[in-house]
């Protein structure tokens, strides 16, 4: 299991199958949030042909051509339960059309694709990226696990014959709070049920508690042919730039976090991998790229050496991103200022898409294509040297 993860090396496209505000430059509100008041301004036909002209055109084929050119081998890829569940348990071709496409392209230039449930029925965890109402009702009500094993059905029926599959990553960064891990495990054994009744072949992926960084409790669930995904962003006051001028190495509070710390960090999880006979493997990591003048390649230098040496994969987050002050932005990043950005407000990002998009359909969709996007040289050429490894 190891060995196969050693050769996992890629990174996430976020914000493509699931819309996330900050890296589309604005608050991060829910997608669904987001969309609903869309439609309050522009209508039903509206969204439907915004939702499918961001889709056209923020990820296209010639992304996976810039991934492959960096010497990535994989692509994490983050969908909405929404992509898919058009009401419960009705199902949307198109969503799976969109799975499918990306398979395609990835078939083209040598990538495996992991499929990543980013938001789930309901929302494992608050966040907006979950596309949470401020709840976690995944957990409180059995009829959205239920949706859940349903909606895997289709998609590794759909998906189980495609050869750039590498696997299902069927729950992304749960948060249960004060219920019992039992929970997490019982559904994740039914999803399990569910996808090997139909693909034996593929891996299956699963994240522990707390933004997939507890994962004690996953060792009952451990079989053939899967592995155990964690995400770290440690320290989150450096690598998220919530407090400014922090750089690396460098204290946050009274640890000292350089090399040496983020090994010790890591360690425990190499430690479980050799105990249960199981890879690793890291989802999701990044830093807020500063200009580099805070130490941010150094630090993505020391993750991915860990990495390496622990023989863990990694994917990183995320491949294209809205220049922002906070959280891990994009290898493209969207540099300049303009009137879908609006770095000055008074509506920031993605929202001003909603209240220019009938004078400027055009241009906002020209604007969301990678070619105006900047490539951060820095940063794609330490991740290819690791790529290539």
């Amino acid at each position: 299991m190891s060995l196969e993860m050693r050769t996992v090396k890629g990174v996430n496209i976020g914000s493509w199958l699931l819309m996330e505000g900050y890296i589309l430059g604005g608050r991060n509100i829910a997608e669904s949030a987001f969309k609903r008041r869309f439609e309050d301004v522009n209508g039903k036909r509206e969204l439907e042909t915004f939702s499918r002209l961001f889709r056209e055109n923020f990820i296209q084929e010639d992304d996976f051509k810039n991934i492959s050119a960096l010497g990535a081998r994989t692509v994490r890829l983050p969908f909405n339960c929404r992509l898919i569940e058009s009401k419960p348990y009705c199902y949307d071709n198109k969503g799976i059309a969109y799975l499918k496409k990306a398979l395609s392209w990835a078939k083209k230039y040598n990538i495996r694709i992991i499929l990543d449930l980013h938001a789930a029925p309901g929302a494992q965890n608050e966040d907006w990226h979950a596309d949470s109402n401020g709840k976690a009702l995944l957990w409180e009500k059995k009829q959205y696990r239920q949706r859940m094993c349903a909606l895997w059905e289709i998609v590794a029926d759909a998906c189980k014959d495609e050869s750039a599959l590498l696997g299902y990553d069927i729950l992304n960064e749960p948060v249960i709070g004060k219920q019992s891990t039992d929970i997490v495990k019982h559904l994740y054994q039914q999803v399990m049920s569910r996808i090997r009744a139909i693909d034996t072949a593929h891996m299956i992926f699963l994240e522990g508690d707390i933004w997939a960084q507890r994962i004690d409790f996953l060792e009952e669930l451990l079989t053939d042919n899967m592995c155990i995904s964690i995400h770290t962003y440690a320290p989150l006051e450096y690598t998220f730039n919530f407090t400014p001028f922090y750089t690396f190495p460098g204290y946050d509070g009274n640890t000292l976090w350089n090399a040496d710390r983020i090994r010790a960090y890591l360690e425990p999880y190499a430690l479980f991998s050799r105990r249960h006979k199981v890879g690793i493997f890291v989802g999701e990591f990044g830093v807020n790229w500063r200009g580099g003048w805070w130490g941010e390649s150094q630090y993505i230098k020391n993750m991915l050496a860990a990495f390496e040496e622990f023989e863990f994969g990694y994917t990183y987050w995320t491949y294209k991103a809205i220049a922002h002050h906070v959280f891990p932005d994009g290898i493209y990043q969207m540099l300049a200022n303009g009137p879908y950005v609006k770095r000055e407000g008074s509506f920031y990002g993605w929202e001003n898409y909603i209240y220019n998009w009938k004078k400027d359909k055009k241009a906002i969709v020209d604007f969301w294509q990678t070619k105006n996007f900047t490539l951060n040289k820095t940063l794609s050429e330490t991740l290819r040297t690791f790529f290539k490894r």
